[in-house]
């Protein structure tokens, strides 16, 4: 993945935890989904879970694009 964010560390510590979740989130979103392609050697993968886990990883990237908009657009207000 690539992320346009700079190449420096941010300063905030609420923003490099942001996109901690964001970038972990994402990481194990295409690691759930590639779960779902269907493989030989792996016939019992339950589907339910795997998707459970999907939805949740979703939730993350969400919850931390949230949390970056809120903080950008109040430092951007300051």
């Amino acid at each position: 993945f690539c992320f346009p964010f700079p190449s420096q560390k941010p300063k905030s510590e609420l923003v490099r935890t942001s996109l901690r979740l964001l970038t972990s989130s994402a990481y194990r979103l295409q690691s759930e989904c590639k779960k779902t392609l269907p493989v030989e050697s792996c016939p019992t993968t339950d589907i339910q879970l795997v998707t459970q886990q999907v939805i949740q990883c979703a939730y993350d990237i969400a919850k931390a694009a949230k949390q970056l908009v809120t903080i950008t657009t109040k430092e951007n207000n300051n």
